[in-house]
């Protein structure tokens, strides 16, 4: 348990680190906008929900050259990964052309939320932003898929810390104005991250033609066109992987939609505790990327019962760290509210909302860190199954029910935001639990065949 334990703190920290930062992003958005309008900030959360649907259903896809690119190289074919990587990058380009239409021209998921006209002419001009940044954004996963695939995350860790670095200064000066920069509010921290994500393709693709650790695969010795059979592989494995993404991050993005009808300062607070539960997420999200890593290669060196152990100290690694969260912001919950707001309207709504945050972490990391180690074994079927009948129907329509008070008996503390946050909790209890048994029986038939 300690060697492995040390072997994932190893990789994680580092994509940890880059996480915080890549996160921190949207922490900073929040508290930057919600001083400039209120409106703003609403329009914020809003449109973040609706991108980070889009971006994490794509990029999704893109994460399949992971598990695909560890095994490889646990098994040794260093060759095969640069066309790997290349296929990939291919398919990003595709995907570029879908998620930009939907960005661009985001009316339809805008008319769910019966936005007022002030608020939706804010999210359009956000997402419309966003979308020029898309290609980018989908060009530095593959960047990052690799780089994790092969146990190098501190490549990926230094370009995201830096990005970090010129996000305040550039969102002081679009959101609020200057330099003959008139003030942007909302849209402004959009452009920002756009003018951000492009920097950092760029040296991404720069990086794969410099670096040591990538010249054995050759990604950009040659030329080549897509190849179906491989663009067939990435895709068996990366659209259902897309889709868990979409499906966990589409029953936020509608709990947000679902909660703009509440009104302003609710969606506010929703806000706020979304940013928290983001956080807070981070970190079993960097767990489970960095046992994947390490499973996925055992795996590919046919060392299954490694394999085995590694999925499980990673899972209870992620837990107990979960637990220690939880109680840190139970108890310092005015604290970080009043971070991101000086409004007392806005920390009254946000304050049970982050209650609910503090106890569903818990299992977010659980179900998280094994749907990463079962992507390993390249398993994403069934997980996505599990995920679309407990998210959507437990989570989004059991939110619904609860928040809107659907047939009259649902008790008052249940009703409105509270009600979609504490249906979430339960959601996930449900999939961490599923996803648990399934890996359970998926490595206990790996042992059986290597025997």
């Amino acid at each position: 348990m300690r060697a492995d334990a040390r072997r994932i703190a190893a990789l994680a920290w580092p994509v940890l680190i880059g996480q915080l930062a890549i996160i921190a992003f949207g922490v900073i958005d929040t508290a930057m906008v919600g001083r400039y309008s209120a409106t703003d900030l609403a329009a914020l959360g809003l449109g973040s929900s609706i991108y980070i649907s889009v971006f994490i259903g794509l990029t999704g896809i893109l994460t399949a050259l992971q598990p695909v690119a560890a095994q490889l190289y646990g098994a040794r074919r260093e060759a095969e990964i640069g066309e790997e990587v290349r296929q990939a990058l291919w398919l990003a380009l595709a995907l570029t052309v879908a998620g930009f239409a939907i960005l661009y021209f985001p009316g339809p998921l805008l008319d769910l939320a019966h936005a007022p006209a002030a608020l939706r002419e804010r999210t359009e001009g956000y997402l419309k932003i966003l979308s020029f940044g898309l290609p980018a954004s989908l060009a530095f996963r593959v960047y990052s898929s690799l780089t994790n695939a092969v146990g190098q995350p501190r490549l990926v860790m230094i370009l995201q810390v830096g990005a970090l670095i010129l996000k305040v200064p550039l969102n002081t000066w679009f959101i609020f104005g200057g330099l003959g920069v008139p003030p942007l509010g909302g849209p402004g921290c959009a452009l920002a991250s756009t003018l951000i994500n492009w920097m950092l393709a760029a040296v991404g693709m720069l990086l794969m033609t410099r670096l040591d650790v990538f010249l054995p695969f050759g990604i950009f010795k040659r030329f080549c066109w897509p190849v179906w059979r491989r663009q067939a592989e990435l895709l068996k494995l990366g659209i259902p992987m897309g889709l868990s993404y979409l499906i966990e991050v589409t029953s936020y993005t509608f709990m947000a939609l679902f909660i703009a009808r509440f009104g302003t300062t609710t969606l506010a607070g929703h806000q706020i505790a979304g940013n928290v539960g983001a956080v807070l997420y981070m970190t079993p999200l960097s767990i489970g990327i960095a046992t994947s890593t390490l499973v996925a290669q055992a795996l590919g060196g046919q060392r299954h019962a490694d394999a085995r152990a590694l999925a499980r100290h990673g899972i209870t690694m992620a837990a107990a760290i979960a637990l220690c969260y939880g109680a840190i912001v139970l108890a310092l919950r005015p604290v970080i509210i009043g971070g991101y707001t000086p409004d007392p309207a806005v920390v009254a709504a946000a304050m049970p909302l982050v209650l609910i945050v503090a106890c569903y972490h818990f299992f977010d990391a659980i179900q998280v860190t094994t749907a990463f180690v079962l992507r390993a074994y390249k398993v994403v079927v069934i997980p996505t199954v599990i995920y679309a009948v407990v998210l959507w129907g437990v989570g989004l329509c059991g939110g619904y029910a609860l928040g809107f008070n659907v047939g009259g008996v649902a008790p008052a503390w249940l009703t409105g935001a509270r009600g979609f946050w504490f249906a979430n909790m339960a959601s996930l209890m449900v999939a961490g639990a599923g996803l648990l048994v399934y890996l359970r029986g998926v490595s206990t038939r790996y042992l059986r065949e290597e025997g």
